[in-house]
């Protein structure tokens, strides 16, 4: 029975809602006005079921941030929230640049979860930044990672203002924004672009795609993760394979690449698990110091989603592993 629930947590049914669908099409069916509101309301918890949820440890010490614009583009500004460890800003902090995920194409630097991970960070000293980027269904890859570098670049130049300690960074992401700090990382170090690595301890990757290939594999069931992939790619993986190729961080590991943690829940329907197992052995085979957290159970964004002991000692580890960086 078990085995049987496990694989319908997998299956297309489940992973796309297919049965909002259903269940909309038979009350439309009996009244149509009673199978709009239906859908209505599915989607409404859907959404606000994701627009409120957080990490399990949550800080009761309130925490202070200061949004700045980093960047001016002609339709709009995009912003950088950076959150404080202390109100005494006296001395300066050692920072987790934070990026959002979304698939490239949607999610925000202040959307709940978001802020619930700035929150936690802060709690244990560091500093904390959290970014926006364009999105990838109007703009490109090379759009997406130029506002990334400009971000980081940014903070670096004013870090005396914004008492961060430049030579102390961490970058970290959900998703979509691992994928991107393991981009920045594995592709600078391997390109030995000093400047753009200076001051960068390490990388933490949260259910992160390593090899953009893998969102297509057989074994992959959202089509949300494929539609946002060839959107923000504008190619399919079949017609234009370098291009995948080129922007997976699996592609530019190397022996300078920075300490890795690598976190996955094994029931994860999004981003394939077997894709943090790939990247982990390259970074082994490379002899990067490397630590792989695993959830038996999580799936995509587990760690706001479930409130079990497993999830909350994953978030520990990964403040320690923080910690250790910055020693």
């Amino acid at each position: 029975m078990e085995k049987l629930k496990e694989k319908l947590k997998k299956s297309f049914f489940f992973v796309n809602k297919i049965y909002i669908f259903v269940v909309f099409a038979g009350l439309a069916f009996i009244d149509f006005t009673l199978g709009f509101y239906y859908f209505i309301l599915s989607i409404a918890i859907l959404i606000g079921k994701t627009l409120n949820s957080h990490l399990p440890l949550q800080p009761e010490k309130d925490f202070f941030f200061k949004t700045y614009t980093y960047k001016k583009l002609s339709h709009k500004n995009l912003k950088v929230d950076i959150w404080y460890p202390s109100k005494n800003l006296g001395e300066s902090f050692p920072l987790v640049f934070f990026c959002h995920g979304g698939g490239w194409i949607s999610g925000f630097r202040n959307q709940a979860n978001n802020v619930s991970w700035c929150k936690y960070l802060a709690s244990k000293g560091f500093c904390v930044s959290s970014i926006d980027y364009r999105y990838g269904m109007k703009n490109s890859m090379e759009d997406i990672l130029s506002d990334y570098s400009d971000a980081l670049d940014f903070i670096k130049k004013n870090s005396e203002i914004l008492k961060i300690d430049k030579d102390n960074i961490v970058l970290m992401g959900l998703s979509a924004g691992g994928h991107l700090s393991l981009l920045y990382s594995t592709y600078n170090s391997y390109m030995n672009n000093k400047n753009e690595m200076e001051g960068i301890k390490g990388v933490v990757a949260y259910y992160s795609p390593s090899d953009l290939n893998d969102i297509f594999i057989p074994e992959n069931k959202s089509l949300f993760a494929k539609f946002a992939t060839k959107k923000t790619l504008s190619a399919k993986p079949e017609d234009e394979k370098e291009v995948y190729d080129y922007y997976s961080p699996l592609r530019w590991i190397s022996k300078d690449m920075v300490p890795c943690l690598v976190v996955h829940g094994k029931l994860d329907t999004t981003v394939p698990f077997s894709s943090s197992i790939r990247l982990v052995q390259e970074l082994k085979k490379h002899n990067i110091n490397c630590e792989f957290l695993v959830h038996d159970e999580g799936s995509h964004s587990f760690d706001t989603r479930l409130k079990d002991s497993k999830t909350i000692n994953i978030l520990e580890k990964t403040s320690l592993f923080i910690k250790h960086l910055f020693e």
